[in-house]
């Protein structure tokens, strides 16, 4: 026999238990309708695909401005993806590339904000192309700078994804172009040649002072100009990383010009970074560089060389403008655990010299002398550009006369 109490309470429960279920299944409906993106049938969150962006370019004779147009692209997504173009496809369409494939292939692949990197990349996207990269490659959206990207035929390279609807701009950094390095050298090597005079060796002091901003074809016509470079402070916070080294990090010291930043470089610094926990990257002063190297060096200034060691992901930490000789109140200030040479250097008769710049790091027994993975240098690289300075002084005339039009026609563009 149930009460009347009784009775009730299981009216009542029955009640709720009805309305629940019937409310439970009408929000399953409407989940199950209308695709409910953030919600699956056991109630947990669905992982959100990650946006694929992709970016292509030749990368040749890599600088920081091409390391700032990959940290654009990648703010567009989650992962970047980036192709690079082929030697021929370049040699075809631009002329002779002043480092290989395999080279440029390292470059990218140092690069911080990149995620993977496509080798032989196609110079133009083509239908086949494209439907690779979003079928096979999942990429969302196709970037490239706010510069034109014209193939000899006159068409845009870039009109198949702009027609697709999944293509985005970024600003072109100004200031620099593989064009604009190349043509330092070969004014540098005229220069050199004509005449040593000391009103011509002022010439590298325009460089590395970003005197002269006009073009400056040096009796060429290529229309090379000299650097121009506007350093600022938000620029450098952007290449920065936010991580310092903790209390007890190995910290690994290395330093050097690393002008022309290339392929060399990079593998040193994988190497020294593999040695400790934070890897700090001194940057010899122009001055320094000038004085040991020659009047006509460096190539790239203090700030530009500073930008492409920044960002390379094996490095932690710079030191914009280090002393030449590594002080025992550096060691102290950087909590400094080991201080580290490549033997593939520039400077590698520094051990002959009186001054030796290690001297206090061996004394302490902190130095090590690391073999170096590619017998690349700075002056590698102006000799390929010597070697065969008439295809790219060719090269630099075609590609010169776009670029003043790029900049006479210049307008503001927002972004950064």
């Amino acid at each position: 026999m149930v009460s009347d109490g009784g009775a009730e309470y299981s009216k009542r429960f029955l009640t709720t238990w009805l309305i629940g279920g019937l409310v439970a299944g009408i929000s399953l409906a409407v989940a199950l309708r209308t695709g409910w993106p953030e919600i699956n049938l056991i109630g947990k969150k669905k992982k959100k695909r990650p946006i694929r962006v992709y970016m292509d370019g030749c990368f040749d004779m890599m600088h920081y401005g091409h390391c700032n147009a990959l940290r654009q692209a990648r703010a567009l997504g989650d992962q970047l993806i980036v192709g690079v173009v082929s030697d021929s496809e370049i040699t075809d369409n631009k002329g002779p590339p002043v480092t290989p494939l395999h080279e440029r292939m390292l470059m990218v692949s140092a690069v911080k904000w990149v995620d993977e990197v496509i080798p032989d990349a196609p110079y133009a996207i083509t239908e086949e192309f494209m439907r690779k990269l979003f079928d096979e490659y999942n990429i969302d959206y196709i970037i490239h700078g706010d510069d034109p990207c014209i193939l000899p035929d006159g068409t845009d390279a870039y009109a198949l994804a702009k027609k697709a609807g999944r293509y985005k701009q970024i600003k072109r950094t100004e200031g620099v172009s593989s064009t604009d390095i190349v043509g330092r050298m070969l004014l540098c090597v005229r220069e050199r040649t004509s005449c040593e005079s000391p009103s011509h060796a002022s010439l590298q002091r325009q460089f590395s002072s970003g005197h002269n901003q006009k073009y400056d074809d040096g009796g060429s016509g290529s229309g090379t100009r000299v650097s121009h470079f506007l350093p600022t402070s938000r620029r450098i916070v952007q290449f920065s990383n936010e991580k310092a080294a903790g209390p007890n990090s190995r910290i690994v010291y290395i330093d050097g010009a690393f002008d022309l930043f290339h392929a060399g470089h990079v593998e040193i610094l994988r190497l020294a970074r593999g040695l400790g926990d934070f890897l700090l990257v001194g940057i010899h002063t122009d001055q320094t560089v000038s004085a040991n190297r020659g009047v006509h060096r460096p190539i790239m200034n203090l700030h530009e060389r500073s930008l492409s060691v920044l960002a390379c992901r094996y490095v932690d930490e710079v030191i914009i403008g280090a002393p030449w000789e590594v002080s025992k109140d550096m060691i102290t200030t950087f909590n400094i655990s080991l201080v580290v040479h490549g033997t593939v250097a520039e400077d590698d008769d520094f051990e002959k010299d009186n001054r030796d710049p290690y001297d206090v790091p061996r004394s302490m027994d902190i130095f090590k002398v690391l073999e170096s993975p590619l017998d690349i240098t700075t002056s590698t690289i102006i000799k390929r550009i010597v070697s065969n300075h008439e295809a790219y002084q060719k090269r630099n005339e075609r590609k010169g006369e776009s670029e003043r039009r790029y900049y006479e026609a210049k307008s503001y563009v927002a972004g950064d």
